[in-house]
């Protein structure tokens, strides 16, 4: 192997090592947030099921209750999709994309960049919320007030959301949930003992006003998921990505010992055979 060759291979281990650098040091930046993302997981769940009981319990107290967010209708269907900003996070965003459902007249709410480079074109309900890392609480309230008077007006019968569940550090699961019409579960056991509760002003009131608070709850939770997957996926791609350049820079670095110890060898050989044709001469 030629000098240049050697040089060459000496350049490739130390471009590598510095990529290695880089990916080593988000592995560990997404390590440290991803900790804390499941933290704010477990943290929503006990608001959105408090919520979610109430509904019940509003609809099964009340024989006579109807709601417009309980019954199903024919129409548009609004989706919420959940996505990253940006990549390089293994297949994360891809795996979304390709498991979700859309018709061509559906409306997209798109959260995260990525969404709404995907679904550039579709009807966009609102790009106000296309940065994912950037949504807090208040921004959830926000979308489920207004989602909730557009699905009351009718704009859209049907709301789903789309997003990656985290299973745990090594799992994520890309998941659509039926937001509304909110399906409530058929009432079993004796009426006579249900307990009833007088709403003011009415059952259905009280309903409709936990709406929007039900829906943003449901936002929240699953953008506190989408996120913990997202760090998660991003670790996992860059843990892989640092054993990767670890093995491409042994494996160089044998090759390069190799040249240079044959290049030492030669060398030597060179030295030898002319010390013996000097010896001859003499």
């Amino acid at each position: 192997m030629s000098a240049s060759s050697m040089k060459s291979i000496k350049n490739r281990i130390k471009s590598i090592s510095s990529t290695m650098q880089i990916t080593k040091a988000m592995e560990l930046v997404a390590t440290s947030k991803m900790r804390k993302a499941s933290e704010r997981i477990q943290k929503s769940k006990p608001y959105f099921n408090i919520l979610r009981e109430t509904l019940e319990d509003i609809a099964k107290d009340n024989k006579d209750f109807s709601s417009v967010y309980t019954r199903d209708r024919k129409g548009k269907t609004c989706h919420i999709v959940i996505a990253g900003d940006r990549g390089l996070a293994g297949g994360y965003n891809s795996n979304l994309f390709k498991f979700i459902k859309v018709n061509k007249e559906d409306i997209i709410l798109p959260i995260g960049k990525k969404v709404s480079e995907y679904f550039e074109g579709a009807d966009i309900y609102t790009n106000a919320y296309s940065r994912a890392e950037h949504i807090k609480i208040s921004d959830c309230h926000a979308m489920g007030n207004a989602l909730a008077k557009s699905y009351e007006k009718g704009e859209f019968t049907r709301l789903v959301i789309s997003y990656t569940s985290y299973v745990n550090a090594l799992t994520q699961e890309p998941k659509t949930v039926r937001m509304l019409p909110v399906k409530i579960a058929a009432n079993e056991g004796n009426s006579e003992n249900h307990r009833l509760i007088i709403y003011e002003p009415d059952a259905e009131t009280a309903f409709s006003n936990i709406i929007p608070h039900y829906l943003s709850g449901m936002i929240y939770g699953a953008v506190s998921e989408s996120v913990a997957s997202e760090l998660s996926a991003r670790r996992n791609a860059m843990e892989a990505a640092t054993d990767n350049a670890s093995e491409m820079i042994n494996k160089l670095s044998l090759e390069y010992n190799r040249a240079r110890q044959a290049s030492i060898t030669r060398e030597l050989t060179e030295i030898v055979a002319g010390a013996e044709n000097l010896k001859q001469r003499n």
